[in-house]
Order: structure tokens, then C-alpha cells, then sequence
């Protein structure tokens, strides 16, 4: 009758530790975000002010001019 009784304890322990486990895991469950997509520029070409040539850059492939110290 121990035995028995060992065996029926042993066997709930590991039903609430698998419970347990299971339930730890759809709580904690983490979100993937996805990656951005990479943007690509075109290969353009501006003249600025200060007669330097830049290319586009950004997330939006603006052109930026450095800015004229007087």
C-alpha cells in the first residue's frame, strides 16, 4: 500500500510540474516583431551650395547639404 501511495504521489508531482511548465510557457509567450525592410536609394547625385556634391541617405533618401559656416 506505500508503494501505491508513493507512485500516485510521484505521478500528480510530475502532472503539476508539466501543468506548470505549460502554463509558464503560454503566459510568457514573446512577441517576434519583424525586421523593417532595408530601403534602397538611388544612386543620385546633388550639387549643394558650397559646390560639394552629396548622395541621397536616410529612410527617406533625402539629400543632405552640410550646412554653410559664414
Amino acid at each position: 500500500m506505500h508503494t501505491k501511495n508513493s507512485l500516485i504521489a510521484i505521478v500528480i508531482l510530475l502532472l503539476l510540474t508539466g501543468v506548470g511548465c505549460v502554463a509558464k510557457d503560454s503566459n510568457g509567450a514573446q512577441t517576434i516583431t519583424p525586421e523593417p525592410e532595408p530601403i534602397a536609394c538611388t544612386m543620385d547625385a546633388k550639387q549643394c551650395p558650397d559646390g560639394t556634391y552629396v548622395g541621397r541617405t536616410g529612410p527617406n533618401c533625402e539629400f543632405v547639404c552640410p550646412e554653410i559656416n559664414q
